[in-house]
């Protein structure tokens, strides 16, 4: 195959030193010449004789003797030397055949450093680091010292890349190469008639047992409506629920086969019999698909070539900034319980899956309930070692979060117990939180660094979190690239860092401190990232991600033209297109005026029906808006749509309403639009959610939400809180949680002379004697209890009658609690809490 060479135009190759850095290497260029030659002799390692072995590394890491050959003649052998030799010439590597007198060529020799270098300058690529032969060569399975040859092929090219750059950058641009050309080709689609439907998934699954919330006329109404009375409301329903190419692909059997969704008995009755549910839906959605005929691409539209996914040409990590790294995950393995450090650092700190961890498709890991992935605490001791050597380090994930409401939740941690600890990055609800341990702070890491509540900024969504610390700023938060403004100021030593805890994702060590959510990627450094290192790292991307060029050349004319689209596996179901962009392989092609109108996604055949988000586009390609190295982008927009087949079989290409002379008149489908179903009225009152209640208490008591153990009483509390305004969804949990925390409220309220002095002024609090303090039914000192509550807990110009009621409940409440032990020390202070509690507990602050 032809391979055509451009820079992504959304990575640049180089600049300043860097480009300096590269003129200074250029002669190395022409030795990359004599890497084919060079991999055939490579390949005699395993051509013949023993099989290659794949070894397992060493624990905590290999080592070789000390070097006391000739010196280092330049410093880029000096580079290569440090960066890629000393890792590459032990005996467990490739020192173990490519040694002195070993087997050509000797790159991995340790009797002279110089001629190592000499050797091993043909097999890098020092233009295309990912293309150099060392690192084909271990991808493959040559001589991979860990399990999964992906890993070391990616340990490879992090050493190469300190080599050829300094470890600035872990990525000198992307290369785009001409894609196969390929027909689009035909797949079943869902005919207009439904009796199909009907006869073999409507009435015998859906019908008999979704009824009791996919229908609108439900008691509680659940979209989508496919188990309507309504057939054709139905179909329409549960068309995006069916994969009718691979049935066992569709929504309805994932459902109940992986998620165990609202699975039926057996005809016998009993517990519910989840594998055999989603058997007798597989059963239904084939007989019903196997009635339908493969259905031919309507020859009136206008396509590009199709492409599957990993026919693209790979996207991720370009330009990131990784001159400090310490342990580096990213998820590649996709089988197996071990996460790879691919970081290059000796020793690798792997990461060992415990309880329900799983991996994600488009690289990455989901933490479920009793998971986690723990490195050991020999190999994660190179993190102490090599942060408390530079004072700093960074914690830097790719995350999204199962549940927003999660609190006390590790997502990255090197910590020895629930209460020990390094560092650790946390999700409190809907905060993220920093714990350095240092002279600052105690072995808890406390007080941490908290994001600004009010902001939200934890979002049930992939967001690229950074946790950084130096000791001059201490602590500071990043998200998505941006500084959240979250700082600490608590600089101080790591000293007192001890290096016997492990680094743990997902968890605490314990397994308590549970964190639930998906990781794409986490990297350690040992110092702190700058601003700009964060947003470029952000600015890098995460997963695996493809550039797709669609062929356009015959639709536009233009030599080598492409729709190029960056793309991903958004999760195991459904796929991200981003950034479409029309460009030329041809350095001298020169567009101008070419129309392109109203463009749309393609998968297995036929148009989707959802996800168009470059429907209405209407531009003119070429002329000005072109450039011959970045292309010319046509839209800023994502576009996520469903799997079919799966990411190894799904093909994709796009159609267009009009490109060049090209043009067809797309005709939107026909909604069906249900009738609208008589529902009860919805109660008049509501009560008021988690946050709007806490916030209510603070305005009415005056102590801060911020308060340490309001807060802690809280966040123990939130998920026990109100959800949603709906009374009739109001159970006796969450008015028990509210009477708790407003007991804690008050208990702050009392406590403290300056609050309890304005909120109840005139009361004395240091009168011993209750009973005769407070007096008969409704006197004067009962009053100064009572009138403050009912005028900023009620409120004023209340309904007489109602505010009567209030008043009598709460001295009623007095009048028991003085009865009770009237005569102690302290007894006003705990009556006067009493009765806020009860007043602040009540429906006149939980109800709006």
């Amino acid at each position: 195959m032809i391979t055509e060479k451009i820079m992504h135009p959304f990575e640049p190759l180089t600049t300043g030193a860097r480009a300096l850095q590269l003129m200074t290497k250029g002669a190395r260029l022409l030795q990359s010449a004599l890497a084919l030659t060079a991999l055939a002799t490579l390949a005699a390692c395993s051509a013949g004789g023993a099989p290659t072995v794949v070894n397992q590394q060493a624990t905590p890491g290999p080592t070789a003797s000390s070097y006391t050959g000739p010196a280092a003649a330049n410093a880029d052998v000096q580079s290569f030397k440090i960066n890629l030799w000393e890792n590459i010439r032990v005996s467990s590597r490739c020192g173990g055949c490519h040694h002195e007198g070993g087997q050509s060529p000797m790159f991995a020799r340790s009797d002279d450093v110089n001629l190592a270098y000499q050797a091993a300058n043909p097999l890098v690529n020092f233009s295309a680091p990912e293309q150099s032969t060392l690192v084909l060569k271990v991808s493959g399975g040559h001589n991979c010292w860990v399990a999964d040859p992906k890993a070391c092929g990616d340990t490879m090219l992090t050493w190469i890349k300190a080599w050829v750059g300094g470890g600035s950058s872990s990525s000198t641009g992307v290369t785009l190469e001409t894609p196969p050309s390929q027909t689009v080709g035909a797949n079943k689609q869902f005919p207009a008639d439904s009796s199909g439907f009907q006869t073999y998934v409507w009435t015998p699954i859906l019908r008999q047992f979704c009824t009791n919330c996919h229908r609108s006329d439900a008691a509680t109404p659940q979209q989508p409506y496919f188990a309507s009375s309504d057939p054709t409301e139905a179909y329409a329903a549960a068309q995006p629920k069916i994969d009718l190419n691979t049935p066992a692909n569709s929504r309805f059997v994932v459902r109940l086969r992986d998620e165990h969704h609202n699975c039926w008995t057996t005809p016998s009755g009993g517990a519910a019999d989840c594998a055999g549910s989603s058997a007798a839906m597989l059963q239904a959605i084939t007989d019903y698909a196997n009635t339908i005929s493969v259905t031919q691409v309507d020859p009136t539209l206008v396509l590009s070539k199709a492409l599957s996914l990993k026919q693209g040409t790979v996207a991720s990590g370009g330009n990131r900034y990784e001159a400090n790294l310490v342990a580096k995950y990213e998820f590649k393995t996709g089988t197996g319980t071990i996460a790879y450090d691919t970081s290059g650092v000796n020793p690798s700190a792997d990461l060992n899956f415990t309880g329900p961890v799983s991996w994600v498709g488009g690289w990455g890991i989901n933490i479920a309930t009793g998971g986690k992935a723990q490195a050991s605490t020999a190999s994660s001791k190179k993190l102490s070692d090599m942060i408390t050597s530079t004072g700093e380090y960074t914690i830097e994930a790719w995350a999204a979060p199962n549940d927003v409401a999660q609190t006390g939740a590790n997502i990255v941690s090197y910590s020895g117990s629930d209460t020990t600890r390094n560092a650790s990055l946390i999700q409190d609800a809907m905060q993220y939180e920093g714990r350095t341990r240092s002279d600052k702070t105690d072995t808890d890491g406390k007080p941490g660094l908290m994001t600004n509540a009010a902001t939200n900024p934890v979002q049930a969504a992939l967001q690229h979190v950074v946790l950084t610390y130096d000791p001059v700023n201490g602590q500071k938060l990043y998200i998505n690239g941006v500084f959240t403004g979250s700082v600490d100021n608590k600089g101080g030593s790591l000293g007192s860092w001890d290096n016997t805890f492990a680094l743990v994702l997902g968890a605490e060590t314990t397994g308590k401190r549970q964190w639930q959510g998906v990781l794409k990627f986490v990297a350690i450094h040992n110092r702190a990232l700058t601003a700009a290192q964060v947003t470029q790292n952000f600015n890098a991307g995460v997963g695996e991600r493809y550039f797709l060029l669609f062929d356009v050349a015959a639709l536009t004319g233009v030599s080598q033209a492409y729709i190029m689209v960056t793309a991903s596996q958004f999760d195991s179901y459904a796929y991200l297109f981003t950034n479409p962009t029309f460009i030329s392989l041809d350095p001298q092609a020169a567009p101008a005026n070419i129309t392109l109108k109203g463009m749309r996604i393609g998968e297995n055949g036929s148009e989707l029906t959802a996800g168009q988000s470059y429907a209405t586009l209407n531009t003119t390609l070429g002329g000005s808006a072109y450039n011959a190295t970045s292309g010319q982008l046509l839209s800023s927009v994502g576009a996520v749509f469903a799997s079919d087949k799966g990411v190894d079989s799904d093909m994709f290409f796009l159609s267009f309403d009009q490109i060049g002379s090209n043009m067809h008149a797309h005709t939107e489908p026909v909604g069906v639009v249900a009738a609208p179903t008589d529902v009860p009225r919805a109660p008049d009152v509501g009560v008021r959610t988690f946050a709007e209640y806490n916030t209510s208490l603070a305005n009415v008591t005056g102590v801060s939400t911020t308060n340490t153990n309001v807060n802690t009483m809280y966040n123990g509390l939130q998920q026990s809180l109100p959800a949603s305004y709906d009374i009739t969804a109001f159970v006796a949990s969450q008015q028990g949680a509210m009477a708790q925390l407003a007991g804690q409220y008050c208990s702050e309220l009392t406590s403290s002379s300056s609050l309890r002095a304005a909120f109840f002024p005139g009361l004395n609090f240091g009168q011993n004697d209750a009973a005769t303090y407070f007096g008969s039914s409704l006197s004067a000192n009962r009053m100064l209890v009572i009138t403050p509550l009912m005028n900023k807990a009620v409120g004023v110009n209340v309904n007489a009658q109602t505010a009567a009621k209030v008043q009598g409940e709460v001295d009623n409440l007095i009048t028991a609690l003085v009865t009770l032990n009237g005569n102690s020390s302290g007894r006003v202070t705990a009556i006067t809490q009493a009765a806020c509690s009860a007043v602040l507990g009540s429906g006149a602050v939980s109800l709006k």
